[in-house]
């Protein structure tokens, strides 16, 4: 029987980022499964216009890439998700794979980074050993999207799980709940002098680039130096961290259990 392996992420035009994260993930997960064919998908039609502008080449959207492997004669298909919640991106995902559950023998879907309470647990727990060891009077932040989907409540439950360790470990969003008003309001509270700030995105990408760690005057970087903050940015994409592709390849084993 043939079978494949299919690796979705949104995507990301960032070379460098993208072979430190989104690739490393990928290649993570080629190993682990022996036996199978390895595709790629991104979610993000933009980024994958703009890679085939500037770079020459193509990548298939997850519908294209079904279709193709459906047309190929694959019979077992895993499709293992990159997003970090379940919010709009992996909702449509989990849509198109449904349309597909029918011409394969057997098609199932991994989920996302955050989804089940363990996930969180264990997210929280290998970051834990990743990060650097805050002493007195240090803080780190973390910058996620942020979504309007209701999976929204994903960051805040992290937020709160980093609380429980007793980490004074933030997190905010760019594009969400909670703003970065609420994340000045804690480090006040805390009384936090010096900010360790990364993103909690699975690249290291425009975000993080520009939102984040960019002199630009509305920039996270540049708003927390005004208001008196010493800022050391950590630019590292979660897709770097080996523990996060070891949890995605979890993900995709349990989709088989």
């Amino acid at each position: 029987m043939k079978k494949a392996v299919l690796v979705v992420s949104f995507g990301t035009s960032y070379q460098d980022t993208r072979e430190k994260t989104i690739v490393a993930c990928e290649n993570k997960i080629k190993e682990a499964f022996e036996g199978y064919d390895f595709f790629r998908a991104y979610t993000s039609d933009m980024v994958i216009r703009k890679i085939a502008r500037e770079e020459g080449f193509v990548i298939d959207n997850p519908e294209e890439a079904l279709q193709r492997i459906y047309e190929l004669g694959y019979e077992e298909v895993i499709v293992q998700s990159l997003h970090i919640i379940c919010g709009d991106e992996y909702t449509k995902l989990k849509d198109q794979v449904e349309v597909y559950k029918d011409k394969f023998k057997k098609i199932t879907l991994g989920r996302p980074l955050l989804t089940l309470i363990n996930d969180y647990k264990e997210t929280v727990a290998l970051l834990k050993q990743e990060l650097p060891e805050l002493k007195e009077g240090e803080g780190l932040v973390f910058m996620g999207h942020g979504t309007e989907h209701p999976a929204h409540s994903a960051y805040c439950a992290l937020d709160y799980m980093f609380d429980q360790e007793d980490m004074k470990i933030y997190v905010g969003t760019v594009e969400g709940y909670p703003e970065i008003g609420e994340v000045f309001k804690r480090l006040k509270r805390d009384h936090i002098k010096k900010i360790y700030l990364t993103p909690f995105m699975l690249v290291a990408g425009d975000h993080a680039t520009n939102d984040m760690a960019s002199d630009e005057e509305d920039s996270w970087k540049t708003l927390f130096e005004e208001a008196g903050y010493e800022v050391e940015i950590i630019f590292k994409g979660l897709g770097e961290y080996e523990g996060v592709q070891q949890r995605f390849i979890t993900h995709a084993k349990e989709s088989i259990a």
